[in-house]
C-alpha cells in the first residue's frame, strides 16, 4: 500500500507502521493551518481500528518555541532531523517568510531544514506554504496553486510554475499543493481517499464535521461587485440532481427546478458553485462511480449506468481523465485498501 512501511510483530509477522507525515513549522505560523494535517491524518484509521499515520510537528531550528501569528507560541518536540524520517513532508503558511516571499529564496536555516528531506518524499504545501517548495524548486516546471489573494504575485515571483488559481488544490503525483486556509483541509482528505479509498476519508470527514468533497474552486471565494441581489440559488436544483444522477439530466432540466431560464441558471450556479452545471455533474457522476467501485460487486457496466454515466467506455474515460486510472484498476486498489 501507498506509504506503507513494516515492522517485525510477534511470532514472525509484519506488522504494518503508519505513514508518517512530518509538518514543518516556521516563525508566524497559522495556528489553524498548522492543525489541519493531526485533526485529517490523525484520525484515519483502517477497517481494524489501526492508525494509519503518523503525524509528527517539527521545527526548522532545534526543539522549542515557534511563535505564531496569534498572541501565543507553540512549543515543538522534534527539530528538522525529523523530516528525514517522513514519509510526506506538509508545509502549512506563515505569516513570516521573508526572503522567500520576497525574494523567492531560501534562507540558509530553512534550506538546512529541507536537505534532510529523503528523495522521493511526497510534498505538501497549504495556502502560502507553496512559496517554500516553489523557493526550493520543487515546483518548477509542475502545476500549482496558492491563495487566491497571493496567485498573481506568486506567478510573478515563480514565473517556470504553472499558476492555477481557480482551485481547491492541486495533485501532481508527489508533490501537492492547496488553496487558502480551508483548502488544505480539502487537500489532506484528498490525500487519504488516494492513499485509503472514499470509505476512510469520508469516516475522517464525518469526524471532523466537513464535506468530504467540496464542490468547485477558489473562484466562488474571490470577492466581486454584487450588481443585484442574490436571492435565488440553485441548491434545490443540485439536492434533485444528486438523488437522479443515473437518470439522463439536461441542463433545462435543472433550471427548471429553480424556475429559471437556462442562461439565468447557468450565471448563477457558476457563482455559486465556481464551474459549470456540466462539470459539476460529471464530478458527482465520477464520486458516485467511485463510491460503487469501492464498496459493491456491481459489474463495470452496472456501475456506469447506476452512476449516470450509461456505458463502461463512456465511465472509463471519465475516470480516466478526473483520476488517471480505469475503473477496473480503480477498483482492485481500493477494494483491497484495507487488506493486509
Amino acid at each position: 500500500m501507498d506509504g506503507q512501511r513494516a515492522r517485525r510483530g510477534g511470532r514472525g509477522r509484519r506488522a504494518p507502521v503508519p505513514h508518517r507525515v512530518a509538518v514543518l513549522v516556521m516563525d508566524g505560523v497559522i495556528p489553524f493551518e498548522l492543525g489541519i494535517p493531526q485533526r485529517i491524518f490523525g484520525r484515519a484509521r483502517s477497517a481494524d481500528g489501526r492508525r494509519l499515520y503518523e503525524v509528527v510537528t517539527c521545527s526548522v531550528r532545534p526543539p522549542g518555541p515557534v511563535r505564531t501569528d496569534a498572541d501565543f507560541d507553540v512549543v515543538v518536540e522534534h527539530g528538522p532531523e525529523a523530516l528525514a524520517t517522513a514519509d510526506t513532508v506538509v508545509v502549512p503558511a506563515s505569516h513570516e517568510l521573508g526572503p522567500v516571499y520576497e525574494e523567492g529564496r531560501l534562507t540558509d536555516e530553512l534550506a538546512a531544514a529541507l536537505a534532510h528531506v529523503r528523495p522521493g518524499t511526497r510534498m505538501v504545501s497549504i495556502c502560502t506554504g507553496g512559496y517554500v517548495l516553489a523557493a526550493a524548486g520543487l515546483l518548477d516546471g509542475r502545476p500549482a496553486t496558492t491563495h487566491w489573494a497571493h496567485a498573481e504575485h506568486f506567478q510573478r515571483l515563480h514565473p517556470r510554475i504553472e499558476v492555477d488559481a481557480d482551485v481547491l488544490f492541486i495533485d501532481d503525483g508527489d508533490v501537492l499543493t492547496s488553496a487558502g486556509v480551508a483548502a488544505g483541509l480539502d487537500l489532506c482528505l484528498h490525500v487519504v481517499r488516494r492513499d485509503h479509498g472514499a470509505a476512510v476519508a469520508n469516516e475522517v470527514a464525518r469526524s471532523t464535521v466537513v464535506p468530504p468533497h467540496r464542490d468547485g474552486g477558489q473562484a466562488q471565494y474571490v470577492q466581486r461587485p454584487v450588481p443585484e441581489p442574490q436571492l435565488a440559488t440553485t441548491t434545490t436544483a443540485r439536492a434533485w440532481a444528486l438523488g437522479r444522477l443515473h437518470e439522463p439530466l439536461q441542463l433545462r432540466d435543472l433550471a427548471e427546478q429553480e424556475a429559471m431560464s437556462v442562461r439565468t441558471f447557468t450565471r448563477r450556479f457558476r457563482e455559486e458553485v465556481g464551474v459549470s452545471p456540466g462539470q459539476w455533474l460529471t464530478r458527482q457522476r465520477v464520486e458516485r462511480a467511485r463510491h460503487l467501485l469501492e464498496s459493491t460487486s456491481l459489474s463495470v457496466d452496472r456501475v456506469a449506468r447506476e452512476s449516470g454515466f450509461g456505458t463502461a467506455q463512456s465511465m472509463r474515460q471519465h475516470l480516466q481523465s478526473v483520476l488517471g486510472v480505469t475503473p477496473t484498476a480503480y477498483r482492485r486498489t481500493f477494494r483491497n485498501a484495507d487488506e493486509g
